[in-house]
């Protein structure tokens, strides 16, 4: 009553397995990479509102569009704190 399986053909599951545990990781991977960066920039965009609805009176104003909310979520915190610096070298 045994299986009789061939050990080719277990090898090759085995195989096949290991390759779509692979391809799962690296197509996860960029989806990562992808929800943070929208993430981020999503922040980004509430925090530049921020500093426009208080620094508004104060004559600071940071336009709200791709460019600046892509550079506030490639590089957080810091790329809103560049974009004040450039705002106030510019």
């Amino acid at each position: 009553m045994g299986l009789n399986l061939p050990l080719v053909g277990v090898a090759v599951y085995a195989v096949a397995l290991v390759a779509l545990y692979l391809a799962g990781k690296l197509l996860a991977l960029p989806l990562k990479w992808t929800l943070r960066l929208i993430g981020n920039a999503l922040l980004g965009a509430v925090a530049l509102v921020l500093i426009n609805v208080i620094g508004g009176p104060l004559g600071l104003h940071i336009g709200v569009n791709p460019l600046t909310a892509g550079i506030v979520g490639v590089l957080g915190v810091p790329g809103v704190l560049l974009l004040v610096i450039l705002r106030f070298v510019l």
